[in-house]
Protein backbone atom coordinates (compact mmCIF):
# COMPACT_ATOMS: atom_id res chain seq x y z
CA UNK A 1 0.00 0.00 0.00
CA UNK A 2 2.89 2.24 0.74
CA UNK A 3 4.22 1.68 -2.70
CA UNK A 4 1.18 2.29 -4.13
CA UNK A 5 0.98 5.41 -2.30
CA UNK A 6 4.21 6.89 -3.36
CA UNK A 7 3.13 5.86 -6.99
CA UNK A 8 0.87 8.27 -6.74
CA UNK A 9 2.28 11.12 -5.09
CA UNK A 10 4.66 10.83 -7.83
CA UNK A 11 2.42 11.17 -10.34
CA UNK A 12 0.52 13.77 -8.94
CA UNK A 13 3.67 15.95 -8.89
CA UNK A 14 4.54 15.08 -12.19
CA UNK A 15 0.50 16.65 -13.31
CA UNK A 16 1.32 19.84 -10.99
CA UNK A 17 2.93 21.80 -13.76
CA UNK A 18 1.56 20.53 -16.44
CA UNK A 19 -2.05 21.44 -14.78
CA UNK A 20 -0.62 25.03 -13.48
CA UNK A 21 0.50 25.66 -17.31
CA UNK A 22 -3.20 25.11 -18.41
CA UNK A 23 -4.30 27.51 -15.83
CA UNK A 24 -2.07 30.22 -16.85
CA UNK A 25 -2.90 29.79 -20.30
CA UNK A 26 -6.50 29.89 -19.39
CA UNK A 27 -5.91 33.19 -17.47
CA UNK A 28 -3.81 34.72 -20.26
CA UNK A 29 -6.07 34.00 -22.95
CA UNK A 30 -9.38 35.53 -21.40
CA UNK A 31 -8.63 39.27 -22.06
CA UNK A 32 -7.19 38.04 -25.66
CA UNK A 33 -10.67 36.64 -26.50
CA UNK A 34 -12.22 40.06 -24.85
CA UNK A 35 -10.36 42.01 -27.34
CA UNK A 36 -10.99 39.72 -30.37
CA UNK A 37 -14.54 40.04 -29.11
CA UNK A 38 -14.35 43.82 -29.02
CA UNK A 39 -15.83 45.83 -32.02
CA UNK A 40 -14.52 49.00 -34.03
CA UNK A 41 -18.19 50.57 -32.96
CA UNK A 42 -18.24 50.36 -29.70
CA UNK A 43 -15.58 53.66 -29.95
CA UNK A 44 -17.66 55.19 -32.54
CA UNK A 45 -20.11 58.34 -31.87
CA UNK A 46 -22.10 59.29 -34.20
CA UNK A 47 -24.72 61.63 -32.68
CA UNK A 48 -24.61 64.71 -32.56
CA UNK A 49 -23.35 65.61 -35.56
CA UNK A 50 -21.65 68.67 -36.12
CA UNK A 51 -23.26 71.71 -37.46
CA UNK A 52 -22.59 72.31 -41.63
CA UNK A 53 -20.99 75.40 -42.10
CA UNK A 54 -19.88 76.39 -45.22
CA UNK A 55 -16.41 78.05 -45.01
CA UNK A 56 -16.87 80.90 -47.51
CA UNK A 57 -13.79 81.73 -49.91
CA UNK A 58 -11.62 84.12 -49.11
CA UNK A 59 -13.47 86.93 -49.54
CA UNK A 60 -16.36 86.02 -47.96
CA UNK A 61 -17.07 84.96 -44.64
CA UNK A 62 -18.26 81.89 -43.12
CA UNK A 63 -22.02 80.70 -42.96
CA UNK A 64 -22.72 80.83 -39.19
CA UNK A 65 -20.57 84.30 -39.52
CA UNK A 66 -21.79 87.78 -38.34
CA UNK A 67 -20.66 89.90 -41.14
CA UNK A 68 -19.12 93.32 -39.60
CA UNK A 69 -17.69 95.27 -42.05
CA UNK A 70 -17.95 93.92 -45.94
CA UNK A 71 -16.50 96.83 -47.60
CA UNK A 72 -20.15 99.01 -47.84
CA UNK A 73 -20.71 100.85 -44.60
CA UNK A 74 -20.23 101.26 -41.41
CA UNK A 75 -23.50 100.28 -40.03
CA UNK A 76 -22.39 97.56 -37.97
CA UNK A 77 -20.16 99.93 -35.94
CA UNK A 78 -20.29 103.23 -34.46
CA UNK A 79 -18.27 106.18 -32.44
CA UNK A 80 -16.87 105.37 -28.58
CA UNK A 81 -18.81 108.60 -27.43
CA UNK A 82 -22.39 107.58 -29.63
CA UNK A 83 -23.38 108.18 -33.11
CA UNK A 84 -21.90 106.72 -36.40
CA UNK A 85 -18.60 105.80 -37.01
CA UNK A 86 -16.81 108.55 -38.67
CA UNK A 87 -14.10 106.55 -40.53
CA UNK A 88 -13.90 106.80 -44.91
CA UNK A 89 -15.00 103.82 -46.88
CA UNK A 90 -13.71 103.58 -49.82
CA UNK A 91 -12.18 101.42 -52.44
CA UNK A 92 -14.36 98.16 -49.75
CA UNK A 93 -11.80 99.10 -46.86
CA UNK A 94 -12.71 102.03 -43.83
CA UNK A 95 -9.86 103.86 -43.00
CA UNK A 96 -9.10 106.14 -39.99
CA UNK A 97 -7.63 109.48 -40.44
CA UNK A 98 -7.08 112.46 -38.36
CA UNK A 99 -9.39 113.19 -35.49
CA UNK A 100 -11.78 110.41 -36.54
CA UNK A 101 -11.93 108.11 -33.01
CA UNK A 102 -12.03 104.79 -32.11
CA UNK A 103 -15.09 102.96 -33.37
CA UNK A 104 -16.84 100.11 -31.53
CA UNK A 105 -19.14 97.52 -32.90
CA UNK A 106 -22.82 97.83 -31.69
CA UNK A 107 -23.04 94.84 -30.84
CA UNK A 108 -21.28 92.96 -27.73
CA UNK A 109 -19.24 89.82 -27.87
CA UNK A 110 -18.08 87.26 -25.72
CA UNK A 111 -16.53 83.70 -26.69
CA UNK A 112 -15.52 84.48 -30.39
CA UNK A 113 -13.55 83.73 -33.45
CA UNK A 114 -12.73 87.10 -34.81
CA UNK A 115 -11.12 87.32 -39.08
CA UNK A 116 -9.90 91.25 -39.81
CA UNK A 117 -7.85 92.28 -42.77
CA UNK A 118 -5.61 95.17 -42.34
CA UNK A 119 -3.41 97.37 -44.09
CA UNK A 120 -0.73 100.10 -43.09
CA UNK A 121 0.20 103.26 -45.31
CA UNK A 122 2.43 102.32 -48.37
CA UNK A 123 4.16 105.77 -47.90
CA UNK A 124 6.49 105.11 -44.98
CA UNK A 125 6.06 107.79 -42.32
CA UNK A 126 7.99 107.75 -39.13
CA UNK A 127 9.26 105.03 -37.05
CA UNK A 128 8.42 102.55 -33.75
CA UNK A 129 4.68 103.21 -32.64
CA UNK A 130 4.31 105.90 -34.52
CA UNK A 131 4.63 104.07 -38.13
CA UNK A 132 1.05 102.28 -38.82
CA UNK A 133 -0.28 101.88 -35.27
CA UNK A 134 -3.93 101.03 -34.37
CA UNK A 135 -5.03 98.16 -32.51
CA UNK A 136 -8.05 95.42 -32.07
CA UNK A 137 -9.71 95.15 -28.66
CA UNK A 138 -11.76 92.33 -28.00
CA UNK A 139 -14.31 93.49 -25.17
CA UNK A 140 -13.01 97.40 -25.65
CA UNK A 141 -9.96 96.10 -23.05
CA UNK A 142 -7.42 93.70 -24.20
CA UNK A 143 -5.50 94.63 -27.46
CA UNK A 144 -3.89 92.74 -29.98
CA UNK A 145 -1.60 95.49 -31.74
CA UNK A 146 -1.51 96.68 -35.53
CA UNK A 147 1.31 97.82 -36.38
CA UNK A 148 3.71 98.70 -38.92
CA UNK A 149 6.48 95.82 -38.20
CA UNK A 150 8.35 95.40 -41.38
CA UNK A 151 11.95 96.46 -41.11
CA UNK A 152 10.65 98.50 -37.60
CA UNK A 153 12.11 97.83 -34.74
CA UNK A 154 10.19 98.55 -31.71
CA UNK A 155 10.01 97.56 -28.30
CA UNK A 156 8.93 93.25 -28.81
CA UNK A 157 5.75 93.77 -26.74
CA UNK A 158 3.96 96.12 -28.60
CA UNK A 159 5.58 95.09 -32.38
CA UNK A 160 2.25 93.88 -34.54
CA UNK A 161 0.54 90.69 -33.59
CA UNK A 162 1.82 91.11 -29.73
CA UNK A 163 -1.15 91.22 -26.73
CA UNK A 164 -0.11 94.78 -25.97
CA UNK A 165 2.68 95.15 -23.23
CA UNK A 166 1.70 91.62 -22.27
CA UNK A 167 2.39 88.82 -24.33
CA UNK A 168 5.49 88.72 -27.99
CA UNK A 169 4.45 87.48 -30.51
CA UNK A 170 6.30 83.69 -30.95
CA UNK A 171 7.16 85.16 -34.62
CA UNK A 172 6.93 88.42 -36.81
CA UNK A 173 4.76 87.38 -39.78
CA UNK A 174 4.48 90.83 -41.17
CA UNK A 175 3.68 91.74 -44.82
CA UNK A 176 5.28 95.31 -46.20
CA UNK A 177 3.85 98.90 -45.68
CA UNK A 178 0.50 98.88 -47.76
CA UNK A 179 0.70 94.98 -48.71
CA UNK A 180 -2.80 93.21 -46.92
CA UNK A 181 -2.52 91.05 -43.82
CA UNK A 182 -4.95 89.40 -41.53
CA UNK A 183 -5.28 88.63 -37.97
CA UNK A 184 -7.38 85.49 -36.90
CA UNK A 185 -7.96 85.27 -33.49
CA UNK A 186 -9.85 83.54 -30.87
CA UNK A 187 -10.79 84.92 -27.79
CA UNK A 188 -11.88 83.55 -24.63
CA UNK A 189 -12.99 85.76 -22.14
CA UNK A 190 -12.26 85.75 -18.25
CA UNK A 191 -14.74 84.68 -16.08
CA UNK A 192 -15.30 86.29 -12.69
CA UNK A 193 -16.56 84.62 -9.39
CA UNK A 194 -19.18 85.94 -7.04
CA UNK A 195 -16.57 88.07 -5.23
CA UNK A 196 -15.57 89.49 -8.28
CA UNK A 197 -12.14 87.42 -8.40
CA UNK A 198 -10.69 86.09 -12.04
CA UNK A 199 -12.41 82.51 -11.54
CA UNK A 200 -10.69 82.14 -15.11
CA UNK A 201 -8.45 84.44 -17.33
CA UNK A 202 -8.56 85.66 -20.64
CA UNK A 203 -6.94 83.69 -23.93
CA UNK A 204 -5.85 84.94 -27.09
CA UNK A 205 -4.80 82.89 -29.73
CA UNK A 206 -3.92 84.75 -32.89
CA UNK A 207 -3.01 83.66 -36.25
CA UNK A 208 -1.25 86.68 -38.42
CA UNK A 209 -1.01 86.09 -42.05
CA UNK A 210 -1.91 82.43 -41.43
CA UNK A 211 0.82 81.94 -39.20
CA UNK A 212 0.33 81.25 -35.36
CA UNK A 213 2.05 83.96 -33.32
CA UNK A 214 -0.21 83.96 -29.99
CA UNK A 215 -0.61 79.97 -28.51
CA UNK A 216 -3.20 80.15 -26.19
CA UNK A 217 -1.51 83.14 -24.32
CA UNK A 218 -2.84 83.71 -20.53
CA UNK A 219 -3.85 87.61 -20.49
CA UNK A 220 -2.84 88.94 -16.54
CA UNK A 221 -6.11 91.49 -17.15
CA UNK A 222 -7.17 94.34 -19.66
CA UNK A 223 -4.56 96.38 -22.00
CA UNK A 224 -2.56 99.49 -20.03
CA UNK A 225 -0.03 101.50 -21.07
CA UNK A 226 1.61 102.26 -18.02
CA UNK A 227 2.15 99.97 -14.96
CA UNK A 228 0.93 96.42 -14.78
CA UNK A 229 -2.40 95.24 -15.89
CA UNK A 230 -5.20 94.34 -13.28
CA UNK A 231 -8.35 92.60 -13.79
CA UNK A 232 -11.37 94.19 -13.42
CA UNK A 233 -15.35 92.65 -13.26
CA UNK A 234 -17.35 94.02 -16.34
CA UNK A 235 -19.53 92.60 -18.96
CA UNK A 236 -20.08 89.14 -19.63
CA UNK A 237 -20.75 90.38 -23.75
CA UNK A 238 -19.01 93.57 -24.81
CA UNK A 239 -18.11 95.44 -27.90
CA UNK A 240 -15.03 94.66 -30.64
CA UNK A 241 -13.04 98.29 -30.76
CA UNK A 242 -10.61 99.18 -32.91
CA UNK A 243 -8.12 102.30 -32.43
CA UNK A 244 -7.27 105.55 -34.68
CA UNK A 245 -4.02 106.41 -33.25
CA UNK A 246 -3.56 109.10 -35.47
CA UNK A 247 -2.62 107.02 -38.72
CA UNK A 248 -4.27 106.08 -41.60
CA UNK A 249 -4.70 102.19 -41.41
CA UNK A 250 -7.54 100.43 -43.24
CA UNK A 251 -9.69 97.57 -42.06
CA UNK A 252 -11.69 95.13 -44.56
CA UNK A 253 -13.56 91.85 -44.76
CA UNK A 254 -14.17 91.83 -40.62
CA UNK A 255 -16.33 88.45 -39.51
CA UNK A 256 -16.70 87.23 -36.08
CA UNK A 257 -18.15 83.91 -35.26
CA UNK A 258 -20.03 83.21 -31.60
CA UNK A 259 -18.12 80.09 -30.11
CA UNK A 260 -19.59 78.13 -27.15
CA UNK A 261 -18.36 79.12 -23.97
CA UNK A 262 -15.17 76.72 -22.38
Amino acid sequence: MAALRLGKNRDARRAAPALLAVVIATLVMVPVLGQQADTPERTEIWDPEPEIVDPGSADTAPSDAIVLFDGADLSAWQSLGGGDARWRVENGAMTAFADAGDIATRQGFADIQLHLEWRTPVEVVGDGQGRGNSGVFLMQRYEVQVLDSYDNRTYANGQAASIYKQHIPLVNASRGPGEWQSYDIIFRPPHFAADGSVAHPAVLTVLHNGVLVQDHAVLRGPTVYIGDPAYETHGEREPIQLQDHGNPVSYRNIWVRNLQPR
